[in-house]
């Protein structure tokens, strides 16, 4: 009796690994990691001193307290200064790769798909053409055999 032979754990992970998506992915959380550095960058390097212009430079110090006495870390305060500051990293973020990524390949696959049917159109025609011009070539054979018929 013959037994199937189970693929190895290591074989398996090996397969994981090398499938397009795993290292697609890989390669999207570097280019990301390094993508994040550049936008703190500019909230920090542009944002922030654009906002200085009305209070300070750094959106972090803005605070608002709900207690009655907030000395330095005494006291609950909310830091909306922080989430102010995230959510602009993030909006920015969001608009570089919607205009400069989705957006031109969204672009790209559209030409792309509109040629393809455009080929697609153009083979149907040529196909019907020579379909049309080989019915035209039967009945014209038919109509000699039929008038070869009738001469006799």
């Amino acid at each position: 009796m013959s037994e199937k032979k189970e693929p190895s754990i290591w074989h398996g992970f090996k397969a994981f690994l090398m499938r397009g998506n795993v290292v697609d992915l890989a390669v999207a959380v570097v280019i990301g990691a390094a993508f994040t550095n550049i936008v703190n960058s500019v909230v920090k390097g542009l944002i922030n001193p654009l906002v200085g212009a009305i209070g300070t430079t750094n959106l972090d110090n803005y605070k608002s307290c709900l207690s009655e006495s907030c000395k330095g870390n005494h006291g609950i305060q909310l830091l909306w200064g922080s989430v102010l500051g995230a959510t602009l990293s993030f909006v920015i973020t969001a608009a570089v790769v919607y205009f400069l990524m989705v957006l031109p390949m969204a672009k790209y696959l559209a030409r792309v798909e509109a040629r393809r049917k455009a080929r697609e159109g153009t083979h149907e025609v040529i196909e019907v053409t020579e379909l049309e011009v080989l019915k035209q070539i039967r009945d014209e054979l038919v109509a000699q055999r039929a008038a070869g018929r009738n001469g006799r």
